[in-house]
């Protein structure tokens, strides 16, 4: 029994990139049947959260290049899983240790013939504008991205980037600016008409802002009706999804165990608030 006491749903993680870097350590722990958790904000407290089949409901994967992860998917047969895979059209000045977009397109792909398109879902995240990302730069970028993958997946997620203060001297480094309201719109209009010509439905993450007068939904990442889909009739009795408090007040996510660590995470990316600084990942 697992310290949680109930069925759960693992997010795997959005604090690391787990598929990338940790996926080996992760089957690991899959087949013992057990992961032992630090709380972030208290490293002396330890929770032990079970990796059995029955204590699981469900697996969400955040990964920027989950390659490492494909030719071992065989081993998580017995889960239900999905990913959430951010493929953003930066090159290696914002996302410094990423693979080309070439080979994550193609991995992308790869996963979704795998898993099927309705087990991966794009992020287009975050939105980061300076003078080489502009507004025009962005709109054609999602056009490309779009009829590009829209084959291999039902959904798209994008939002909006958030200014932290441990990311705000890369920030200045970079010439990130502020988005003004009238670009968001702007890019919104774009981003669903682009969408909506490649049959993927476009949603919002955590973003305050109502764009739903351009179809633009505000979105779950870790989504109770999509688990419930994926699920169906497996899903028997269990207790209705609930929205996870513990998250910002714009995020509808399902409550869900997240299973990684802070500063553990080695793509590189000037705007990720879950690392202290390149050097100490």
């Amino acid at each position: 029994m697992n310290d949680y006491g109930k069925k759960m749903i693992i997010s795997a993680s959005r604090r690391t990139d787990i598929p990338a870097f940790h996926s080996g350590f992760f089957l690991e722990k899959v087949k013992k049947g057990a992961i032992s958790v630090r709380n972030p904000m208290n490293h002396s407290q330890i929770r032990r959260v079970s990796l059995m089949p029955d204590d699981v409901e469900c697996i969400v994967f955040w990964s920027k290049n989950p390659q490492p992860l494909l030719d071992r998917l065989d081993e998580l047969n017995h889960f239900t899983y999905y990913f959430q895979f951010s493929l953003n059209p930066y090159d290696n000045d914002i996302e410094m240790r990423l693979p080309n977009k070439k080979t994550l397109i193609e991995t992308f792909k790869k996963l979704s013939d795998l898993v099927n398109p309705k087990r991966i879902i794009w992020r287009y995240d975050p939105v980061l504008i300076n003078d080489k990302y502009t507004v025009s730069y962005h709109i054609d970028m999602f056009n490309s991205m779009s009829r590009e993958l829209g084959n291999f997946t039902n959904k798209v997620i994008f939002s909006f980037l958030d200014f932290y203060k441990k990311t705000e001297k890369r920030m200045i480094e970079n010439n990130v600016r502020e988005i003004t309201e009238e670009e968001r719109h702007y890019l919104a209009k774009n981003f669903s008409e682009a969408a909506l010509e490649n049959k993927l439905e476009i949603s919002t993450c955590a973003e305050i802002i109502d764009l739903s007068v351009y179809g633009i939904k505000k979105a779950a990442c870790i989504d109770g009706s999509l688990i419930g889909d994926l699920i169906g009739q497996l899903r028997g009795n269990l207790q209705p999804y609930k929205k996870d408090k513990n998250q910002r007040a714009e995020c509808l996510c399902t409550v869900s165990v997240d299973i990684g660590e802070y500063n553990t995470c080695n793509n590189g990316c000037i705007y990720c608030y879950a690392g202290n600084s390149h050097n100490s990942i």
